[in-house]
């Protein structure tokens, strides 16, 4: 059998490495320990509803990039301090595959002094509270395993982040578990960086793996695809599975509820209702939003002129409360 190959790079950008992700998977016969960061992101499991999981207000208004991921399971956020790894091995169907693709990283982490241990279906534990959560896919003979490091990440973002919005969804896509989480490096004996981290994981790969680096027709490939698949709306929101969607809130102009459902992460069929008064007929008004993305700017556009129907409404206003700013 072909020997792996340890794989690391600077890029940060969330939309590239998990389109590198499947790109090592699918377009190439080689099998791959890979060590990768990213900016600021959450990373939506492919059966998620992005809308429901992730408070989308924070993310946009933060740039922090929201991208779906091949394999299933619950909502993750990245950022510099959590290191990412990925497994693209041969599948075997009588293999307990989290087991066998954690058990490196846990051995490592006992090496540092972190009591690190795997538990449940898929994550690894130190003193009961989560540092990684893992998931897997299958693409013809082989697997892809993936999991983060929560290393020194900024748990105030990410709980932002993964907090949704006031806005009450309800969807069949699959729910995240929310778990108690701390830092790799609040449990560490001897301080290091994440750097010096990351160093460490990839020399112990190295110790039965032969380097490997992406060439340049690698990154072009790598690169098209990130283009045509996980920079896009259509793939990170659009593909969340269909919900109905309900606000209400009081404003001084009186209680306002919007209810709608959402299909490819637009707006379908909405309704407003509520105890203010009218100018114009909302009927009107709900044209405007049939068909929006459910988007910060494009929802502000179309709210601009809500006075002109509600009386003593302000579009920006309900939108930072309906996304919860």
């Amino acid at each position: 059998m072909e020997s792996f190959k340890v794989l690391t790079h600077d890029y940060r950008d969330a939309y590239f490495n998990l389109a590198s992700e499947e790109y090592l998977l699918k377009e190439t016969d080689g099998y791959y320990f890979y060590l990768w960061i990213n900016d600021p992101a959450v990373i939506v499991g492919v059966n998620q509803n992005a809308i429901e999981e992730v408070n989308l207000s924070y993310t946009q208004s933060h740039n922090v990039k929201v991208v779906r991921r091949l394999t299933g399971g619950g909502a993750v956020y990245h950022d510099g301090g959590n290191l990412c790894y990925t497994v693209i091995a041969p599948f075997d169907s009588e293999r307990d595959n989290y087991k066998a693709f954690t058990a490196p990283v846990i051995e490592y982490l006992n090496t540092l002094g972190v009591k690190a241990e795997f538990s449940g279906r898929n994550d690894i534990v130190v003193d009961g509270k989560k540092i990684s959560g893992n998931a897997q896919t299958v693409y013809k003979n082989r697997i892809m395993h993936h999991g983060t490091l929560l290393f020194s990440t900024d748990l105030d973002g990410l709980t932002k982040s993964l907090n949704p919005s006031k806005l009450k969804t309800q969807s069949k896509g699959i729910k995240s578990v929310r778990a108690r989480v701390t830092n790799i490096s609040d449990h560490l004996k001897t301080p290091m960086t994440m750097a010096e981290f990351k160093d460490g994981l990839y020399r112990e790969f190295l110790k039965t793996c032969q380097p490997f680096s992406l060439k340049a027709t690698d990154i072009e490939r790598i690169n098209r695809l990130k283009e045509e698949k996980y920079s896009t709306y259509k793939w990170n929101i659009g593909s969340s599975p269909k919900g109905s969607n309900k606000f209400t809130q009081k404003f001084a102009f009186g209680i306002f509820t919007l209810q709608f459902d959402t299909e490819c992460g637009l707006i379908k069929s909405p309704e407003i209702y509520g105890d203010f008064f009218c100018k114009k007929d909302v009927n009107e008004f709900k044209q405007k939003l049939d068909g929006l993305p459910l988007e910060k700017t494009a929802l502000i556009k179309a709210f601009s002129d809500i006075s002109d129907y509600v009386v003593g409404a302000d579009g920006e206003e309900i939108i930072n409360a309906l996304l919860g700013d």
